[in-house]
């Protein structure tokens, strides 16, 4: 058991930062404490993988969103991933709760290809050409134009969701579908999943997928 209240460890993902919830008063406490010892070092970080490891129970989706943030903009990680230190859950588009989960802020663009064995959420654009491989699901909070694979696995129950969903080919396990020829879109969001052993595109409802 992880005694100190925040541990950097270097590994060959990159850098893991195990955080003992237990030793905060509250959030807000943990997050000054985190960014004053990542200061130290703040040079270090840009253009790293950052793995956060910790009990997730204890971080909301709002807070997630602020630390991811913070990371992003003041420290300029490429990438940031929440791992749960119960091996619990991790909380992607809302209402949704699965495992760990590998965060991208960027466009991915033609000729890029991103594979992970776990959930992989973009905060950017997915332009046509980029691949996107994952063993769980795919969350693209932007426009969602390339070939996506989520279940990679054979995970039936993945899903994938998008701001706006006009992917070349998309696939869901061993099921694999394309865009229609008009290629007309809703402009909502919307999540793509397998019902009854096809796949279908729906409207993204908050709550429905809990």
């Amino acid at each position: 058991m992880v005694t100190d209240k925040i541990v950097i460890k270097g590994n060959k993902e990159g850098l893991n930062v195990v955080i003992n919830m237990n030793h905060f008063s509250d959030f807000d406490d943990m997050l000054e404490s985190l960014v004053k010892k990542l200061s130290q070092g703040k040079k270090f970080y840009k253009g790293s993988t950052l793995k956060i490891t910790t009990e997730l129970k204890y971080i909301n989706e709002k807070e997630s969103i602020k630390l991811k943030e913070i990371l992003f903009d003041e420290f300029l990680i490429s990438d940031c991933i929440f791992q749960d230190q119960d091996e619990s859950t991790v909380r992607l588009f809302t209402g949704i709760y699965e495992g760990k989960t590998k965060f991208l802020r960027k466009t991915i663009r033609s000729g890029q290809s991103i594979n992970y064995p776990g959930n992989i959420v973009i905060v950017g654009d997915v332009n046509p050409g980029a691949e996107i491989y994952a063993a769980g699901n795919i969350i693209v909070l932007g426009n969602l134009r390339g070939v996506v694979h989520a279940g990679t696995t054979g995970n039936e129950k993945a899903i994938i969701a998008a701001l706006k969903l006009e992917p070349q080919i998309l696939q869901i396990g061993s099921i694999v579908t394309r865009s229609p020829e008009d290629n007309l879109r809703p402009q909502y969001p919307e999540v793509a999943k397998i019902k009854n052993g096809n796949i279908i595109v729906e409207p993204y409802l908050e709550n429905k997928y809990i």
